[in-house]
């Protein structure tokens, strides 16, 4: 989805909608206790703990690093973020909840302020991203909503996974 092509409105609703996941992660997450929040699915799935460190280190390290570049660079190449790796690295489990909620407020908070920063002319702007190919500025909104999906899928099959 080219997030120029759609209508003002639509735009404003795909933005709207990004805004809100740090209230859904809160709402969804929240209330559990901390033995709770660090277990993982029974098919290995991430944690919810797990999940919002993913989700904050993703939006810094993965969705913002790409909106800058794009801005900044000329067809930039665009690493790929392995987030079971980097789940393992550091450690994810170990962490906390409410520290990688904020974490991940504050991430999304900024990249959707430089989206709704950009001009009509670099929305266009592209580059290399590994293991997808050509993206654009223009992507990104679209690509961070299906990876919010993504993850709000997971949060309900684990939450009906722990209530079995």
């Amino acid at each position: 989805m080219q997030y120029m092509t759609l209508p003002l409105e639509q735009r404003a609703a795909l933005l709207e909608a990004l805004e809100q996941m740090p209230q859904y992660l809160e709402q969804q997450l929240c209330s559990l206790t901390p033995e709770l929040t660090r277990q993982q699915g029974a098919d290995g799935s991430f944690s919810p703990v797990e999940q919002v460190w993913h989700l904050a280190d993703l939006e810094r390290e993965g969705f913002g690093l790409r909106i800058d570049r794009l801005l900044s660079e000329t067809d930039p190449q665009l690493p790929d973020f392995d987030g079971v790796a980097i789940a393992v690295t550091r450690r994810y489990r170990s962490l906390s909840l409410s520290a990688g909620l904020a974490a991940f407020r504050e991430a999304r908070q900024r990249n959707l302020a430089t989206l709704r920063t950009i001009t009509a002319q670099d929305w266009t702007r592209s580059g290399q991203q590994q293991g997808v190919g050509r993206v654009s500025l223009c992507d990104m909104p679209a690509f961070m909503a299906q990876h919010d999906s993504a993850h709000r899928g997971e949060i309900t099959a684990w939450k009906a996974q722990i209530a079995r």
